[in-house]
């Protein structure tokens, strides 16, 4: 053994995790008389669905090892997910995996499909979800920036082995339209490019009673080089259960399933039978919907009266929102009204002047804050 060499020498030895640099902000608001609104993470705070804690329960006794690809049952209850949100076809047997949590993926994504042995890059876009980036460094690979529009009117995907897109957006809340999604798809398989698409927002669509365009239902049946990946964390208030999946292309649905075998990437065998009984049960689905439209219309016009500007936020929990000035300096703002929110800046330089704020606080807090914005903007 190399004695020069000592256990500080190991580890991956990544950035700070971003959120605790929020530290001083959480102080300055915990002096607020009447408590913190913490408004800043994308955390469920209502209740799981009576249904789906039943049929954890009932799949309590799980003493055998679970399979990586998912049980039939859970299999076919993603596939009809598809058919019935998104009118998709796909064959249970083959084109979809159910994951450990969508950040699971996002973040070994880069690595399962063997991009630093390719020599290839990860594009996300602009104002991203962190953990695409960090899914390049933990591959170590470059991830780069790029906006889906300049890559649908021609920028160079050259070097490129996997594009992240995201719709609706986070932090932005922004809907990509179906026709735009397939002309990038078009790019990148010309460019022999892996597109995933992080869609876990897609029945929080608040401009229409329909599901923001899944990926896959803009491709006409054919998904080659394509993942559309979503979480129940949203819909379902299942962000403790770690409950995802992906779809899609069937050769790499195939190739993610053989790795995550050998890596003991498995949802465990509970968690498989209540996401059977969450994605076959609509009715909390809307429910929960709704619970949210009515905090996202106590908190927008708030938000507008204390002089933020809200861009895109037409779906997805949160308003991105902007007075025009450094995101640091609204956030300082905010928390001396007791409000904590996400700074744009932890989401690439393009939200350098934004910041995020969450729609994942109970109906008290939600209203405590609109109440302190109306009030600050009438001071």
């Amino acid at each position: 053994m190399n004695m020069h060499r000592t256990s500080a020498d190991f580890g991956l030895h990544l950035a700070e995790y971003p959120w605790d640099k929020l530290g001083p902000y959480r102080d300055c608001a915990a002096a607020h008389p009447d408590g913190v609104c913490d408004l800043s993470i994308g955390t469920p705070v209502d209740a799981t669905p009576q249904v789906i804690q039943e049929a954890l329960a009932a799949g309590a006794d799980s003493h055998g090892y679970p399979t990586t690809a998912g049980t039939l049952q859970l299999r076919a209850a993603i596939a009809g997910w598809y058919a019935q949100w998104h009118g998709i076809e796909l064959d249970p047997a083959t084109q979809v995996l159910p994951t450990v949590g969508s950040k699971e993926l996002v973040a070994w994504l880069p690595t399962l499909l063997g991009l630093r042995q390719m020599g290839l890059k990860v594009a996300a876009p602009t104002a991203a979800y962190p953990s695409y980036e960090m899914g390049a460094v933990i591959a170590g690979v470059e991830c780069v920036r790029l906006d889906v529009r300049d890559i649908a009117a021609g920028a160079s995907l050259e070097g490129i082995g996997l594009l992240w897109i995201n719709s609706p957006g986070n932090p932005t809340g922004e809907v990509l339209p179906a026709e735009l999604l397939a002309r990038v798809v078009q790019r990148a398989r010309r460019a022999g490019v892996v597109v995933a698409s992080d869609e876990c927002y897609g029945l929080l669509n608040w401009e229409s009673e329909e599901p923001a365009p899944s990926v896959l239902s803009a491709l006409n049946g054919d998904y080659t080089g394509v993942l559309s990946v979503y979480s129940m964390s949203k819909q379902s208030n299942l962000a403790g259960y770690r409950a995802a999946f992906a779809a899609g292309d069937a050769e790499l649905i195939a190739e993610l399933t053989n790795s995550r075998k050998h890596a003991g990437m498995i949802v465990p065998g509970p968690i498989q039978t209540a996401m059977v009984a969450g994605l076959q049960d609509t009715s909390h689905v809307l429910a929960q919907k709704e619970v949210y439209r009515a905090r996202r219309n106590t908190l927008y016009p708030a938000v507008e009266a204390f002089g933020l500007r809200i861009d895109h936020s037409s779906a997805g929990l949160y308003l991105w929102a902007t007075a025009g000035e450094d995101c640091w300096i609204t956030m300082g703002r905010l928390s001396e009204l007791g409000i904590i929110a996400g700074p744009g800046e932890f989401y690439g330089a393009g939200g350098s002047q934004h910041v995020r704020i969450a729609l994942t606080a109970t109906d008290e807090r939600i209203l405590a804050a609109a109440t302190r914005l109306r009030d600050a903007a009438r001071s």
